[in-house]
């Protein structure tokens, strides 16, 4: 008896059969391929970083027909989520659902450990999953694939739900997984720009402290615009300087920008806190919630969240403490924001110790004008008026006429009194007040002798009008720092060899109202075409703001040459 032969497959058949679902495959992909494209081109267009994560959900979740798309941003650690992007769940589901995901437990923390490839028909049944908050949407099927960056993991892309009520397919995987890779050229190029932006701000935040405080003012305004400052740029619920407290030792809250200022100004933060003891060190302290922290022992520190406390430090000697705290609940700082706000500490520190130096030397300025004055009124005026009383004494024993002796006497008994008051005034001046201010006139000359010494020579100068009695102060602090701009422009820019500087309080505004005006005329290069503008944009935007302009003109080369800057504001 013959055995029985099964029928052995026809390769022939098999083959056929293995070419048509290639066939299917390449036709699906092929018909899907402009929809990809178009989804690459989404993606990649715009570069700030949040704006291009919504654009990537959105287009994800169009590309598979996902009704629910997220993307989980991995935090520096790599052990949790920093940021939690979603597209399809509307603002009053996420309401019901509360807190986003941080990403430690779950699905989504396998994936944030483990970063692959994941494809499931039921959520339910993964063993990973830890089910869903109450008032969260009901998801079955679940794609999740990892967005790299550079070659680093910066997230997960996550779909949930197709419209049709079906499974995530193959063609839904090679789609999707082709989008990651473009989604993770997107974001590291939307990062980079991110991180220039950021850079730019806190280097412009440098500049207009240093710039405020070098404007003139006291000491207090100086403090609030570095707290002011501090605050905008970390994105902070408040920007606060500290000081040390004197005898009692610790730190003193001296300047505050917040919602609520008062309710900070003066406390102080005892000398036995952690805190302090690194700051006053020299020591950057960073928390991640201030009011669970043990290191604070203020109770300023228990309605806030992460928070920098910086040293203001510079040439070895620490000033005082900056800090910036976040509300409770907010994003922690970041590595970049931590190093920004402790070079931003260090310029702050380096300005104010700048400001400070610059009083001194006006107030050195003002005692050494002081006391020219009081040797012309000693050595001058008294002696003339001395001079006088004996000669008008010797007429009064030659007069025979008893009216003229009278009167006579009478005018030298009012010398010996005006000399006593003007040796009463001299005495004042000598002495001189704790805080003298120092005129327009004197801050101008004082600046005129500064840059004579990088120039190599001191610039000419000339006052008209009344320059000290009819510029206000505020006027007068703008024009000393166009003044200090345009000598610095002068000096680094234009090679010039002779330079004037003419300060005209008579000069008149186009609708006849009275202004001061400023003019710093060289013979050097002039200002080249294209060349940057930033310092000529200073002046005009400080001269606007009280209501005047700035402008520039032929200098005073031999052939017309040069520059001549000008600057007006009304008085």
């Amino acid at each position: 008896m013959t055995a029985a032969v099964p029928d052995l497959p026809d390769p022939l058949e098999a083959a056929t059969q293995a070419t048509r679902s290639l066939q299917g495959l390449s036709t699906e992909l092929t018909a899907r391929v402009p929809q990809l494209l178009e989804a690459m081109r989404s993606v990649g267009t715009g570069l700030e970083l949040h704006s291009t994560l919504d654009r990537i959900c959105e287009t994800a979740a169009e590309l598979a027909d996902a009704r629910y798309a997220a993307i989980g941003v991995v935090d520096e650690e790599g052990d949790g989520l920093s940021d939690f992007v979603t597209h399809g769940v509307d603002e009053d589901v996420a309401r019901l659902i509360g807190r986003r995901p941080d990403g430690h437990a779950g699905l989504l923390g396998a994936l944030i450990r483990d970063p692959q490839t994941i494809r499931l028909a039921d959520l339910s049944s993964d063993p990973r999953a830890a089910g869903f908050p109450p008032g969260h949407p009901p998801m079955r099927t679940f794609l999740g694939v990892p967005i790299r960056v550079q070659g680093e993991i910066f997230g997960n892309l996550y779909l949930s739900e197709k419209h049709d009520g079906g499974e995530f397919n193959d063609y839904d995987l090679h789609m999707v997984r082709v989008l990651a890779t473009e989604a993770g050229i997107a974001i590291g190029n939307a990062r980079l720009y991110e991180a220039a932006r950021q850079r730019e701000r806190w280097i412009d935040g440098s500049v207009a402290v240093t710039t405020a405080l070098l404007s003139g003012g006291d000491a207090d305004d100086a403090l609030a615009v570095v707290a002011e400052q501090a605050r905008r740029l970390a994105d902070s619920a408040a920007g606060i300087v500290l000081l040390p407290a004197g005898e009692e030792g610790g730190l003193e809250i001296v300047a505050v920008s917040s919602d609520r200022p008062a309710k900070s100004l003066g406390v102080v933060i005892p000398p036995e806190s952690p805190v302090v003891e690194r700051l006053l060190a020299g020591e950057a302290v960073f928390v991640d919630d201030a009011s669970t922290d043990p290191r604070m022992l203020s109770r300023l520190a228990d309605q806030y969240g992460p928070s920098m406390l910086l040293p203001l430090h510079s040439g070895g000697k620490v000033l005082g403490a900056l800090a910036t705290p976040r509300a409770r609940g907010a994003r922690p700082f970041t590595e970049a924001e931590r190093t920004l706000a402790t070079q931003f500490a260090s310029q702050a520190a380096l300005a104010l110790m700048m400001a400070d130096a610059q009083r001194d030397r006006e107030r050195l300025a003002v005692y050494e004008d002081r006391d020219r004055i009081a040797r012309d009124l000693h050595d001058l005026v008294i002696q003339r008026l001395f001079a006088t009383g004996m000669m008008l004494e010797s007429a009064q024993r030659k007069s025979i006429v008893p009216a003229v002796r009278d009167g006579v006497g009478k005018a030298v008994d009012e010398l010996d009194v005006t000399i006593q008051e003007i040796r009463t005034a001299i005495f004042a001046l000598q002495q001189g007040p704790a805080e003298a201010p120092s005129g327009l006139r004197t801050r101008v000359l004082r600046e005129i002798n500064m840059a004579a010494v990088p120039l190599g020579f001191k610039p000419a100068h000339r006052f008209l009008g009344p320059v000290d009695a009819t510029v206000g102060e505020l006027t007068g602090k703008n024009l000393v720092a166009a003044l200090r701009e345009a000598l610095s422009n002068a000096f680094r820019h234009a090679s010039a060899t002779r330079i004037e500087v003419v300060v005209d309080a008579g000069a008149e505004l186009p609708d006849g109202s009275s202004a001061v005006r400023l003019s710093v005329a060289d013979d050097g290069v002039g200002i080249p075409r294209g060349g940057r503008r930033s310092g000529l944009r200073n002046l005009t935007r400080r001269a606007e703001s009280l209501g005047g302009s700035s402008w520039c003109g032929p200098g005073i080369g031999d052939d017309g040459g040069g520059t001549t800057v000008f600057w007006q504001a009304p008085l």
